[in-house]
């Protein structure tokens, strides 16, 4: 005898929520290409890795990422003060005018 079981709406919340995601269809699709794949790979969550775009993450990246981000960090703030200092030199040419409308 087969016995059902009601959905637990838990499960369901979080099948939905990662239905939304993407990842249902991202799994579904690397999982078809590795079914498709003629030679099968020796490590088959390897080739999931790859796949989805894992592989290749190791601790030197989130450090690199790091560095980065503080490059372009300085980087925007020189280019804002850059800014600010050629906004101002334009003003001394061309005011601008008292009711906040932009000559053309």
């Amino acid at each position: 005898m087969a016995h059902y079981r009601a959905p637990d709406p838990k499960r369901e919340q979080f099948r939905r929520y990662l239905e939304k995601a993407g990842v249902v269809d991202s799994l579904t699709s690397v999982l078809v290409a590795l079914y498709e794949h003629q030679d099968k790979p020796n490590n088959a969550l390897e080739f999931v890795k790859q796949h989805l775009g894992a592989a290749g993450l190791t601790t030197e990246d989130p450090e690199a990422l790091q560095q980065e981000v503080i490059d372009l960090r300085q980087r925007c703030a020189h280019l804002t003060e850059e800014n600010q200092d050629l906004k101002t030199r334009l003003q001394r040419y061309e005011p601008v005018p008292e009711d906040g409308a932009t000559a053309e």
